[in-house]
């Protein structure tokens, strides 16, 4: 991976060195994958052994406000616009809140359905509250919904306990979607999905947590997910 270039407009006195090194990784790997890295590969870029570290930082950078978090199947890292030079065109429009043609982006009421497990499966509430959407995220897609999620099963995705997931129902998923799956028909839970010979694999993003297959009828897929929104 070539080496970054200078991050002329970004004040480097308010970062750590780690910090800084962290920054300088996913805005490469933002220019030359064209997706945001996972923390797995973040850690792995800068030579760290601690994923639960790696997420500190990003937190952090986060908060000091040189990363955001914008619309994107799980990991959804850009760096901001304002604080160093354009990575991707469309990354930089995500983050300031605007569409892709450029356009001012406009708020959404998406209807909010309840909770979600990211670790231990949980029944949703079925009432339907609206809640405002950012442009940025359901980018005039239809039928979404939000849930908030409850656990830690996807914190190599940088989904939290407490965030707000926006999904997209969709009449077919593909291996590696970030799906919101009914179980026996009760209970509902955040997982990567795959599908092969033996079934229905339910993978979550949490190396203490393993993966779990089950027999196609017993999982019914909700929604996709499109977005992520972090709860203050």
């Amino acid at each position: 991976m070539r080496s970054p270039s200078s991050l002329e407009s970004m004040k480097a006195s308010n970062l750590t060195k780690r910090q800084f090194a962290v920054l300088q990784f996913i805005r490469t790997f933002l220019q030359e994958e064209g997706r945001s890295p996972t923390l797995k590969e973040i850690a792995e870029g800068v030579g760290s052994s601690a994923v639960s570290t790696i997420h500190k930082h990003v937190q952090h950078l986060t908060e000091k406000g040189f990363l955001d978090r914008s619309h994107g199947v799980g990991n959804n890292i850009v760096v901001k616009e304002t604080t160093v030079a354009r990575t991707k065109p469309e990354a930089a429009a995500t983050s300031r809140g605007t569409s892709a043609s450029g356009a001012p982006g406009i708020g959404r009421l998406i209807p909010f359905l309840g909770h979600v497990a990211a670790g231990e499966p949980l029944i949703p509430d079925t009432r339907a509250t609206p809640m405002e959407v950012p442009a940025a995220i359901h980018r005039d897609r239809h039928d979404l919904f939000v849930l908030r999620v409850h656990g830690d099963s996807m914190v190599e995705d940088s989904i939290l306990d407490g965030d707000l997931v926006v999904l997209q129902k969709a009449g077919d998923y593909r291996n590696g979607d970030r799906v919101v799956a009914l179980l026996d028909g009760e209970d509902v839970t955040l997982k990567e999905f795959r599908r092969d010979r033996e079934g229905v694999w339910l993978i979550p993003h949490n190396p203490n947590l393993s993966p779990k297959c089950y027999a196609p009828d017993r999982v019914q897929v909700q929604g996709r997910l499109v977005g992520v929104m972090r709860s203050c």
